[in-house]
């Protein structure tokens, strides 16, 4: 019989994976702020816990599908949070995207109790979490990678064993999710170009697909921008965050490019200009509104 799973925070990626653990056979405990999701959940056969510490109780593992650092802590270490809980033989996964000093902190904390700290961040997006396609990129202690490997193998069919120090996987991913974020201005930008100067989006999509400006993430964001979809499958702020997260990071490292800021840069006036809790699909809509003045 495959072993309990707790996950908190299950939204976009955190719900899909938990729907996806429930359809393989795992028995999952979930938490989340919002009711109804957990809900959702409940109807696929998941256990409701009223917070952090109910979600890990009697768990192998707990999957953090949280936001940011601060939610991280707060599952983890504040109060109803599940290290109060957790001890030896149990793993902590640790998947949203953070800075790698704050999985490095967390790592450390938790293992003062015996506990795995698994360092996993994911990307693929909902649909990919859902039918266990996406990636995770993991760092963390060769023993505890064996602990954990067949929730690893069933919650992704794309695991990269990154190291074994926790933070490599934090680091992977903010280098993964910067040229994201570059790829997705370029391709945002372009397609702005080509409004203003009269083209028929989807044809000049359609050329963009097969020749060499193609990018995975340009089409599938401006196949949704050109006929106004931006109904949230990734909200913009997260793209904002992570852009954010990236270049803070190259720059602890010693490097300074020009690109990142500039994705950066693009994430945070779309943000500031209210369209953080629309897909990131809607840095066209930002560009597309905005008036230059052509010197």
């Amino acid at each position: 019989m495959k072993p309990a799973v707790g996950l908190v925070g299950v939204g976009n990626m955190g719900g899909a994976m938990a729907a996806h653990l429930l359809e393989e056979g795992w028995p999952v405990q979930v938490c989340d702020l919002e009711a109804a999701k957990v809900r959702a959940l409940q109807r696929q056969g998941a256990a409701a816990c009223p917070d952090a510490a109910g979600a890990a109780a009697g768990c192998a593992a707990l999957i953090v599908g949280v936001v940011d650092a601060a939610q991280t802590e707060d599952v983890l270490f504040g109060p109803g949070g599940a290290a109060a809980v957790m001890g030896a033989g149990q793993a902590v996964l640790l998947c949203p995207t953070i800075a790698p000093e704050d999985v490095e902190r967390f790592a450390q904390r938790l293992a003062t109790q015996g506990i795995d700290a698994v360092d996993a961040p994911m990307s693929g997006g909902p649909a990919r979490a859902r039918d266990g396609s996406m990636s995770l990129m993991v760092a963390c202690a060769d023993a505890a990678f064996e602990r954990t490997r067949n929730l690893l193998d069933a919650l992704s069919r794309k695991v990269f064993r990154i190291s074994a120090r926790p933070g490599d996987g934090a680091r992977t991913k903010l280098v993964n999710n910067l040229l994201a974020g570059i790829n997705l201005a370029g391709a945002a930008e372009a397609m702005a170009m080509a409004q203003r100067m009269g083209l028929e989006l989807a044809r000049t999509l359609d050329v963009i697909e097969q020749s060499s400006g193609q990018s995975w993430i340009g089409s599938d964001r401006m196949r949704r921008a050109i006929v106004g979809d931006y109904e949230p499958r990734a909200h913009l702020a997260l793209l904002q965050k992570d852009t954010r997260l990236a270049v803070e990071a190259a720059r602890a490292a010693g490097f300074a490019g020009p690109l990142g800021t500039a994705a950066r840069d693009a994430f945070a006036g779309a943000a500031a200009a209210g369209l953080a809790g629309l897909d990131d699909a809607a840095l066209f809509r930002w560009l597309s509104g905005i008036e230059r003045t052509i010197r």
